[in-house]
């Protein structure tokens, strides 16, 4: 089961229900119109479902018992064409708020037209309402047609001109990031259908295969041919500003084209590392994964401008042509983030490549501090060249990221090489007055490290509850002296 420990600053409750946002009381079963919700979204602008909250926005909880199955029911229904046509593989996130559960689900835009028990949904201010006429569900077609590119029908793009190793790539991809992942062991064409890179061309009634199917897993002159204005084009310019130190010309699939691009970052950025809990991370691949996947999964394909990557001495420059959804910079703290290429995002998302849509501004603002301090804040400017601007650490400067997490783990651990703590207990060993969030999470990634253990590990939520030191752990504090 996906858990996480929330912010408050995360929480949706202080909002009211809208056009993106609905709330569902959901205590042992899932609500009989979640789907209606779920297929409008999908068929807008996205927006966040989230059981175990009444409509004024009080939490009111799912059963605890019911939390993993409910998880499981979402994810499986969401892949089944006879609830949701056509499929739109969802992964529902349990949170536990004030000792009550609540499952969120995110939901992106498609760029396909979406049905559930065979009527089509739209969203408004008011909630959720059926659409029916061939008029008005031709015009959402053609509203997503015009917007996202990426779903056009190529009519003469064959099976023949994709590549089988890309297939089997992709799913290697899948299972390292979800094990029995419900896409890996499909065939390619069943692959693409329940991925969404099959349509209908509601103007000729041709079933084909779509300019995001020639994209993902079409043969280097396929691309060319589909897209001939489509490349990545990745600069040095820290000696020759004006020409570049070294350059790579990407213009193969965009599965292949994320590992070309972050190895052209890999080679010329420095690598700094942090502690998430006890975990080494690389902050250099938090922050810089997140912007190539935005630059590969936003794109404006039928565009004859190249999306390129800088890196200067100073700063890294990312730019690529947009279809804008306003005009100016964003505020990373108040924004409404729009997916460009739905499908192509969702599929990223299933490869690891990708996360959620508006996690790439929200990662790279929290951890950008961290790797290059001194430096100004990054800034996201929207407009037909979409440019994100990612300063660099002035000369000298070093990274401070190692030293503050790895002694806040280590007192964690400290403290509970005595006895066994309850959290308040082992909150206010820490120095701590409360259980705070912070402390929660940090306790939370030292479960999911085995260096920590509950006492009673079948009742997670026994009043009785305390955590002590594994083997591990132990192990992990010898080697810190």
């Amino acid at each position: 089961m996906n858990t996480k420990q929330p912010d408050p600053a995360e929480y949706p409750f202080g909002r009211k229900e809208g056009v993106d946002l609905e709330f569902k009381e959901a205590s042992n079963a899932l609500p009989k119109n979640l789907f209606e919700t779920i297929c409008a979204f999908l068929n807008m602008d996205g927006g966040l479902v989230v059981l175990g909250v009444s409509d004024d926005g009080t939490v009111t909880g799912v059963s605890p018992e019911a939390v993993e199955r409910m998880t499981v029911e979402i994810a499986s229904l969401s892949n089944n064409p006879t609830k949701l046509d056509p499929p739109r593989l969802l992964f529902p996130q349990a949170l536990e708020i004030n000792e009550r559960w609540v499952i969120k689900i995110q939901v992106p835009a498609s760029s396909n037209v979406h049905q559930t028990a065979g009527h089509v949904y739209l969203r408004s201010q008011d909630g959720d309402y059926k659409i029916s006429g061939l008029n008005r569900i031709a015009a959402l077609v053609n509203r997503k047609t015009g917007t996202y590119t990426e779903q056009r029908v190529l009519p003469y793009l064959e099976m023949s001109d994709l590549r089988p190793d890309l297939f089997e790539k992709a799913k290697v991809l899948m299972e390292a990031r979800k094990p029995k992942h419900p896409w890996a062991n499909l065939s390619p064409e069943a692959l693409l259908n329940i991925a969404g890179f099959v349509r209908r061309d509601v103007f000729t009634g041709k079933v084909g295969y779509t300019l995001a199917a020639a994209l993902m897993f079409g043969t280097d002159s396929i691309i060319q041919s589909v897209a001939p204005g489509y490349k990545f084009d990745a600069l040095l310019r820290r000696r020759d500003t004006e020409r570049y130190d070294d350059r790579e010309l990407v213009c193969t699939n965009l599965i292949d084209s994320f590992d070309i691009l972050m190895g052209f970052i890999d080679k010329h950025l420095n690598d700094p590392f942090c502690l998430e809990g006890v975990i080494r991370v690389s902050l250099r691949s938090l922050i810089f994964r997140e912007l190539v996947a935005n630059v590969i999964a936003h794109r404006e394909y039928v565009s004859p401008a190249a999306a390129t990557i800088k890196i200067y001495q100073d700063r890294v420059e990312f730019k690529n042509p947009n279809i804008p959804h306003g005009h100016g910079p964003i505020d990373p703290l108040n924004f409404t983030p729009y997916p460009k290429n739905p499908t192509i995002c969702q599929f990223m998302i299933q490869l690891g490549q990708f996360e959620s849509l508006g996690s790439g501004i929200n990662k790279v603002t929290h951890y950008h501090p961290f790797y290059a301090p001194g430096a100004s804040a990054p800034s996201f400017v929207e407009g037909e060249m979409f440019t994100t601007i990612i300063p660099l650490a002035p000369s000298g400067a070093e990274s401070g990221a190692e030293s503050g997490a790895e002694s806040g783990a280590e007192s964690l651990l400290k403290a509970l090489i005595a006895t066994p703590l309850t959290a308040a207990e082992w909150s206010k060993k820490t120095g701590r007055v409360t259980v705070t969030g912070a402390f929660k999470r940090s306790m939370r990634d030292l479960l999911a490290e085995s260096l920590v253990e509950r006492t009673i590990p079948e009742k997670p939520q026994s009043r009785l509850q305390k955590y002590r030191l594994t083997d591990k752990g132990r192990a992990v504090l010898a080697g810190t002296k």
